[in-house]
């Protein structure tokens, strides 16, 4: 069964940058797509990034293309989320998911089988 563990959340200031890194254990991390996603107090849960199985694909959200990298580590079975140029908007818990489907890139929630907890990220001023 496959675990996920996100961190490196916290809180910066607007216009700084953070990386959260996804560590993913109890099954072959190179057969999963993988996507992060993140929930806002009150709202959805929304789709922010996808990468395929060996990283050579990948996909964003409108609001986030062109600040947010999404990377992996097959030999770490680590997933990371680099952010830049951050905003008050981006403040939200940030989740990991697993998609059974290796060269998935969904933006759809209902397609990744398996969750992280979550890490927050806060940026205020």
């Amino acid at each position: 069964q496959v675990q996920l563990v996100e961190s490196g959340g916290g809180s910066v200031q607007p216009g700084g940058s953070l990386r959260l890194s996804c560590a993913v254990s109890g099954s072959t991390f190179s057969n999963y797509g993988m996507g992060w996603f993140r929930q806002a107090p009150g709202k959805e849960r929304d789709f922010v990034a996808a990468i395929n199985f060996n990283g050579g694909l990948t996909s964003y959200s409108p609001s986030v293309k062109g600040r947010f990298t999404i990377s992996r580590d097959n030999a770490k079975n680590t997933m990371y989320l680099q952010m830049t140029s951050l905003n008050p908007e981006d403040t939200a818990v940030y989740l990991c998911a697993a998609n059974g489907e290796r060269w998935g890139l969904s933006a759809r929630d209902s397609d990744y089988g398996a969750w992280g907890q979550g890490t927050q990220v806060t940026v205020s001023s």
